[in-house]
């Protein structure tokens, strides 16, 4: 029976789990218990795990080579501390590699991730979705345990990833649960990709949709961990908001031109305000107003005529201007001003620092409304 067994798992095709850990010792064994548990489930493929740990001083290690001597298709891959996006990178590296897998598999290693769900991900891939996601923000997923800014930073990133990454099909970006089909990964820049926290999984998204992965998403519930401490720590989520940049920067061409024309509207502003303070002897308070308005004004021309000027003309010149104006005001007071207060006064962060991320948000936020709005497709 033993050896029919065997032969039957080896004509199995191969689906590897990456599991990253980092003190994760009062979770592991019994994450690995349920994840193998599905196995009895699965009648396609022969599922691995693949726990790649971060050198974590707490016996992590040394509780996942024990498993090893119970679970025959559990493997260990060490390393040091970097980051969610380096150890991803590791264990998917070893996976192609060692077993050259049909599906690879995504999940976090705290339980706040149900493993029976890890039948249906791999039957959905089976029927041609190249990509299947735990998603929260489907009908039926939630995150009953998010705090209101954890809930803010997800709903607005995951906004922004969707229409500048191009993901506009997928909803939860960010969510560390994923069923991919292998065949994909070889097309995508990993290298590219953040090394550090969960910004990771948002870019991968990306890389995938633009390699023509076809997305499918499963309602799951988000939970806070039971045990152990959430790794979630503010650097992560500043690294998230800095990724959007690089998301936008990577996918959009419109916006590389959207910010040369904010850098020409910075030379209008000044330029005016000079004219028509130092030589029209024009008050400081009516000369600064007359050349933002100026500037505005450049911007909205430069974006109509050059950035923008390929995409359907569906409102008035006009009404465009009028949009833009609003536009410049909501990302102003919302993404620039309340959000440098909220990282300064709430949150205690390095005022200059605060000015840099504000105005990075406010630079996304103006791109992210005029692009939807003003110059919708």
């Amino acid at each position: 029976m033993k050896q029919h067994s065997s032969q039957k798992n080896e004509a199995l095709l191969k689906a590897c789990l990456v599991l990253p850990t980092y003190n994760e010792a009062e979770n592991i064994e019994s994450i690995t218990k349920a994840i193998f548990a599905m196995q009895s489930n699965i009648d396609t493929h022969q599922l691995y795990v693949i726990v790649v740990d971060d050198n974590s001083p707490d016996g992590t290690q040394e509780i996942v080579k024990k498993q090893m001597q119970k679970h025959p298709y559990l493997r260990l891959v060490t390393g040091n501390k970097v980051g969610l996006g380096d150890a991803y990178k590791r264990g998917i590296s070893f996976a192609m590699s060692a077993f050259n897998p049909d599906l690879l598999l995504q999940m976090d290693a705290d339980g706040q991730h149900d493993p029976t769900l890890i039948p249906k991900f791999i039957n959905l891939a089976n029927d041609g979705f190249s990509l299947v996601i735990g998603s929260r923000y489907v009908p039926g997923g939630s995150t009953p345990d998010f705090s209101y800014w954890r809930k803010f930073l997800s709903i607005v990133g995951n906004f922004l990833i969707r229409h500048l990454g191009k993901a506009s099909n997928v909803r939860d970006c960010t969510s560390g649960f994923r069923c991919i089909k292998a065949n994909l990964l070889p097309k995508c820049n990993l290298d590219g990709l953040s090394t550090r926290g969960y910004s990771f999984q948002s870019l991968l998204v990306c890389e995938l949709i633009r390699n023509g992965a076809k997305p499918i998403e499963v309602p799951i519930i988000f939970k806070d961990r039971v045990k152990g401490k959430s790794k979630l720590t503010l650097r992560d989520q500043i690294e998230f908001l800095v990724s959007i940049t690089k998301i936008t920067y990577r996918y959009s061409e419109d916006f590389i031109k959207y910010c040369l024309v904010g850098l020409v509207g910075v030379v209008v502003n000044l330029g005016a305000y000079l004219l028509l303070n130092r030589y029209f002897q024009i008050p400081l308070q009516v000369a600064s107003l007359i050349a933002i308005e100026t500037s505005i004004v450049s911007n909205f021309l430069f974006n109509n005529y050059w950035t923008f000027k390929t995409r359907p003309k569906k409102l008035s010149v006009f009404r465009k201007l009028v949009n833009f104006h609003i536009a410049a005001g909501i990302s102003g007071l919302l993404f620039y001003y309340l959000f440098f207060l909220l990282l300064t006064t709430v949150l205690g962060i390095n005022d200059v620092l605060s000015i840099l991320l504000a105005t990075t948000t406010g630079t996304i936020s103006n791109y992210t409304i005029n692009s939807l709005w003003t110059w919708r497709k």
